[in-house]
Parts: C-alpha cells; sequence; structure tokens
C-alpha cells in the first residue's frame, strides 16, 4: 500500500471510536486511544541489542502505567517472558502477545519492536476500564530461536484451566502495509473474524501466508486455544526482515499506528464476546 494511502487511513481511525468499530458493548470506564504522535514516540530509542531489550519491554509497560510489581518475569524451561496481566471481571482471559527478541543483525525495529509497541499501548488502552476478562499480556523470549517463550507458555497450561482460555492475539512485524493476519497461524473462526473487524473499520483487508515461518501464534493453536497472528508486511519483506535494514528509519509509522489501532477494536470485540464464540 502506498504511503499516501497509510496516512489515509490512519488519519481516518484517529476519528473513530473503537467501541462503535468492534462491538455495541463496552467494558466499564473509557478506554484511552493513544495517538500516532504517541506511538512514533516509542520509537525513538529502539533498543538495538538482544540484552537491552527485556529491559526496555519492563521500562515500556511502566510507562503505560503498570506497576513495577505487577510485571513479572516468567522463567519457563530456559527462557524469560515478561508477563503483565490487566484484570478483568472473570477469570476467562485473552493473551495478548508479541516476542521482544531478535536476530543478532539489524536493530529489530519492525522485527518485532513494533509488535512490543503496539501490545503495551493496548495495556495503556485499559487503564481507566475494566475489562470483562482478565487480558494477559506477554512480551515472549526467544522466539527467533524456535518459538521457544510461547511454547513453553502454552505447554504450561493445564487440561482444566485451558478452557479459560477465550483467545490468542500475537503481533509480529508491522511497519510496512495494512494489517493482515497469516492464516496457517490463526484459527479459521478468528482469521474470519479479522475480515468482517477491516470491513467494519473500512481498513484494507487480506489473507496471507508465509508458508514455513510460524509465529508465536502457532504454539497456542497447537493447544486448540483460538489464534489471530497479525501483521502489517508487504510483498517486499524479505528485503527488511533479519537483515541490516530492519531499523527504524525503513518504518512507515502509519502502519505501525493502523495495526495498534486494529490489535485494540480486536481486543475489545473477543472481550465482549462469549468465550466459545471462536472455537
Amino acid at each position: 500500500m502506498a504511503g499516501a494511502q497509510l496516512l489515509a487511513m490512519s488519519a481516518l481511525l484517529v476519528s473513530l471510536d473503537p467501541f462503535t468499530i468492534a462491538t455495541s458493548q463496552a467494558p466499564p470506564g473509557q478506554v484511552i486511544i493513544s495517538s500516532r504522535e504517541q506511538i512514533a514516540e516509542e520509537f525513538k530509542n529502539v533498543p538495538c541489542k538482544n540484552e537491552e531489550r527485556q529491559r526496555a519491554v519492563k521500562a515500556l509497560f511502566e510507562r503505560m502505567g503498570a506497576n513495577s510489581s505487577e510485571i513479572v518475569v516468567e522463567k519457563l524451561k530456559g527462557v524469560e517472558n515478561v508477563v503483565v496481566r490487566r484484570k478483568g471481571a472473570s477469570e476467562e482471559k485473552i493473551v495478548i502477545g508479541a516476542h521482544y527478541d531478535k536476530v543478532e543483525i539489524g536493530c529489530g525495529a519492525i522485527d518485532n519492536w513494533t509488535g512490543i509497541v503496539a501490545i503495551a499501548h493496548v495495556y495503556k488502552a485499559f487503564a481507566n476500564a475494566t475489562p470483562n476478562k482478565t487480558l494477559v499480556f506477554v512480551a515472549f523470549g526467544r522466539e527467533e530461536d524456535g518459538l521457544v517463550g510461547s511454547e513453553a507458555m502454552a505447554r504450561a497450561i493445564t487440561k482444566d484451566d485451558k478452557k479459560q482460555y477465550c483467545a490468542m492475539v500475537n503481533v509480529d512485524s508491522l511497519g510496512m502495509g495494512y494489517p493482515q493476519v497469516t492464516d496457517e497461524n490463526s484459527s479459521y473462526k478468528m482469521g474470519q473474524f479479522a475480515e468482517t473487524l477491516a470491513e467494519k473499520m473500512k481498513v484494507p483487508f487480506s489473507h496471507s501466508s508465509f508458508v514455513g515461518a510460524d509465529s508465536d501464534a502457532h504454539s497456542f493453536k497447537s493447544r486448540d486455544i483460538p489464534t489471530m497472528d497479525i501483521h502489517g508486511l508487504t510483498s517486499r519483506w524479505r528485503s527488511y526482515l533479519h537483515s541490516s535494514a530492519d531499523n527504524v528509519a525503513n518504518l512507515r509509522m502509519e502502519s505501525v499506528y493502523l495495526g495498534y489501532r486494529f490489535v485494540l477494536a480486536a481486543v475489545i470485540s473477543i472481550d465482549t464476546a462469549r468465550c466459545d464464540s471462536f472455537k
């Protein structure tokens, strides 16, 4: 999508209420919607070394309103996931995830600081609102080593607890084009839901496929938890990801903002739906 089209779509979303986009029902309180400028602010100091990323994730969630005591580093089988929970009216859960690690080359601005920023600002959105379901925000470690963090978390969910997991929304690599879902990493009903949501939002949408390139959503899909895997890439993604071109200079901020608003609308809609709606 051309830059002018992305900018037009981003400008349209500024005036839209995510409640009217997603659902006729809303969680109690007022959702806080971040501006494009606030999203852009998060990319002034992207941590370009893996050893800096976890600390930067914690600092970001603190800026979004989380107390340091609420930010938990869960250590599971040689991996560290950063987990922040927004308590809901019920014990039903929505997992909202993005991986924080990167490959050695490049800065990892697209893959996947964009995802981390998006989910952190979704967390901020519920600062004054109590969701119906408990929202579990997870920054996964070691995705680039083979989905290690998400696999460890998904496998730790017991059979009895699994019924409380209504959905998992994964955000991996915004910043180039409009929001899309990968079909192999998204469950069928969630993929169809994403298409309907894009129609309501009046933004372009397409299903995509990255055969052989599983995301953290795959770890939850394999446990029969409904998943939606969101990215904002274009056909030129191979020229940027896992290369020195993965830096802030090559980001389209309108794409990141569109992705954030799409994820926020999706979470609100899932939160107000029955837990078994997408199973």
